[in-house]
């Protein structure tokens, strides 16, 4: 693997905090981003050149909530709202997977991903077989911050999911000795509740001690679904964000996934308290979730992100679909001006940074940052004429257009082909996989 790389003639899209966008070059050195500037081919003579003429070089999407384990039930739990989905499809898939089956879907999950351009993703994972995620990021160049879920309560949990309070810390606490930091840090694990209803008190609190001792992210879901809600607060007397911040989950460490349905209070709560939400927009359509408040978050300071969620409630995990998705439900209910392209955009990839506690590191191009990067295929009839690169990537880009991938200066994707995974193999133990599950949730 070469150290050194220029990416040459590029239109350089840097996501920095001045937006900057210029014609020219990007040299990268050990896994870094060394220099750019109009054209360093003098300074740089005999390292390794990807030509980028026709194409957008961006910072690699970061996605804040996806679930590579659900991404074997894709098309198997469609037209269900969040609660019959989870009760009737969901947990028993979950349940019936094997440490084999998380592996494919993790793998699956992965390639999809990085063949959309997304170089870093926020994921909760089932109850068991988290270590075989573990070694699907490890094995693929990935970068990822995993979180086994966590469910000790919840009326309609499958036994093979509903754990003991002392086991799932323990697990939990097990998995981020060993994986927490690795490989420069490309690997991370996070501490992921699955949401109020699964989790009691006593183990949401104790999460919340111990991330705030071990300096680890919490991920969990919140305040998506009205039936969701309003068991929350029969059972706890608090709507769900007063709730989880009672008990500890609010602050710049933890994550929030999809955030619908906020009242006056909530949103004081996320914003006081630096809360990040990551919003998945498609997800919240395909469940008939409703529409999250994003402009009025972003206008109070909340940090909002974005995920595609798991693919059997999406069905894909494309960074373009969410950011053209999220954009234009807002401009539908609020105004042609709200959201605009180069919010989304930011949404995608330095705000993402910002919720993982990654801004320094990924999330836009700069000299010192990670060279986590994304080289998009403009020269396209659906991206002709391109007089704005951001309007270009949002509004009419597509997954099919990214051409090479980059994670820490290792080009796991280049001019469409996956170099850290057999395509054919993944595909095929999928499938594989995939109806093994079938079989086992129908006997």
């Amino acid at each position: 693997m070469s150290t050194s790389l220029l990416i040459k003639s590029a239109t350089v899209v840097t996501l920095d905090a001045d937006n900057l966008i210029f014609e020219g070059d990007v040299f990268i050195e050990n896994g870094r981003i060394r220099a750019l500037e109009g054209s360093l081919a003098d300074s740089h003579k005999g390292v390794e050149v990807i030509d980028a003429r026709g194409s957008v070089l961006l910072p690699g999407f970061v996605q804040t909530h996806v679930h590579l384990c659900q991404t074997l039930f894709r098309g198997a739990a469609d037209d269900l709202a969040l609660i019959d989905w989870l009760k009737r499809r969901i947990w028993p898939m979950e349940a019936a997977h094997t440490a084999e089956s998380v592996y494919a879907s993790a793998r699956l999950g992965i390639a999809e991903l990085i063949r959309g351009g997304t170089t870093c993703a926020l994921t909760m994972e089932t109850v068991r077989h988290t270590d075989a995620v573990f070694s699907a990021v490890e094995e693929t160049g990935f970068r990822a911050t995993v979180g086994k879920c966590m469910m000790d309560k919840g009326q309609g949990v499958p036994s093979q999911l509903l754990e003991q309070t002392e086991t799932s810390i323990a697990e939990s606490l097990d998995l981020l000795e060993r994986w927490h930091g690795q490989d420069d840090n490309r690997i991370r694990y996070c501490f992921a509740p699955r949401f109020a209803l699964s989790c009691s008190r006593e183990m949401l609190e104790r999460i919340a001690r111990l991330a705030s001792e071990r300096g680890v992210m919490i991920h969990t879901h919140a305040s998506e679904n009205k039936q969701e809600i309003e068991a929350v607060e029969l059972e706890t007397g608090h709507r769900n964000i007063e709730y989880l911040n009672k008990a500890g989950l609010t602050g710049s460490h933890v994550v929030l996934a999809h955030c619908v349905h906020l009242d006056e209070n909530e949103l004081g709560i996320l914003a006081r308290t630096g809360t990040h939400v990551a919003h998945c927009p498609s997800s919240n359509l395909k469940l008939g979730s409703g529409f999250a408040p994003i402009p009025e978050m972003l206008r109070r300071g909340v940090s909002v992100s974005l995920g595609a969620d798991g693919a059997p409630c999406n069905n894909r995990l494309d960074m373009f679909t969410e950011m053209r998705t999220a954009a234009l439900i807002q401009k539908a209910l609020h105004g042609a001006d709200t959201l605009p392209a180069l919010a989304v955009l930011r949404m995608a990839t330095i705000n993402g940074a910002r919720a993982l506690g990654l801004e320094k590191e990924i999330g836009s191009i700069e000299p010192g940052k990670r060279a986590d990067l994304t080289l998009v295929n403009t020269n396209r009839l659906h991206t002709t004429p391109r007089p704005d690169p951001v309007s270009t990537l949002v509004y009419a880009a597509e997954a099919s257009d990214v051409e090479t991938v980059i994670i820490g200066g290792r080009a796991v994707m280049r001019e469409g082909q996956l170099l850290t995974m057999n395509e054919l193999d993944v595909i095929r133990s999928a499938q594989e996989s995939s109806e093994l599950i079938s079989k086992a949730t129908k006997e």
